[in-house]
């Protein structure tokens, strides 16, 4: 009978390079989403109400009257809430206010301060965002997340050529870090003018980042 004796050979330890790569790349919106307000109110609910219907109709005409699709609208919020005063350390019921919201979608986003002004010379009283974004976002995605891998290689490259260590280029391991997605956000507050609201829309950033893991 024959035995082999074996003595196991010490495997050295993986040594790696942990990098975050970034990528960025800059879009223009393809449309602008707001929230426009209507806020009324009245001793009661019935008078508030119907205040507040006669102008949400009157800044719906208007803003259709711009060439903005009927679909774009769409409700957002409708509350009734009393309102109540304190006089002499004590609550008195002053009456309702009734707060109609709804959301526009503008697909020209040249026309945001137009409908803004609009709606506003209609009665509203309160826009409360502005978010411009982008259609086929995850296309620009994809270019961050490329060149957020071409950054991790070349930190990995810099980090090994100036420590003088032998880096493998083939990564054994890729996190994909989510982010927020591309969103330029502003609030306003009514604002009555003859001058048209300016609205700068600016360029949108999508990023992607990742976390590579570089043997060397």
């Amino acid at each position: 009978m024959y035995y082999a004796n074996f003595s196991p050979q010490s495997t050295p330890a993986l040594r790696i390079i942990t990098v975050s790569g970034n990528g960025k790349v800059l879009a223009a919106a393809s449309y602008v989403q707001l929230q426009i307000e209507v806020s009324t109110q009245g001793e009661n609910v019935q008078e508030a109400q119907q205040e507040n219907a006669n102008i949400m109709n009157r800044v719906l005409q208007s803003i259709l009257a711009l060439n903005i699709p009927r679909e774009k609208v769409q409700t957002a919020t409708y509350n009734i809430a009393p309102i109540y005063d304190f006089v002499d350390a004590k609550q008195v019921f002053k009456g309702y206010e009734v707060s109609n919201a709804i959301t526009v979608k503008i697909p020209d986003t040249n026309q945001v301060g137009a409908v803004i002004d609009t709606a506003v010379q209609n009665g509203a009283n309160r826009i409360s965002s502005i978010q411009f974004k982008i259609d086929n976002v995850d296309v620009y995605y994809q270019q961050a997340l490329s060149l957020a891998l071409q950054n991790a290689q070349m930190k990995a490259k810099t980090i090994a050529e100036t420590m003088q260590l032998p880096l493998h280029p083939q990564p054994i391991e890729i996190v994909e870090e989510h982010e927020s997605g591309p969103v330029l956000y502003k609030t306003m507050a009514m604002a009555e003018s003859s001058i048209s609201t300016p609205i700068e829309q600016g360029q949108m950033t999508v990023s992607a980042t990742v976390r590579v893991k570089f043997p060397y």
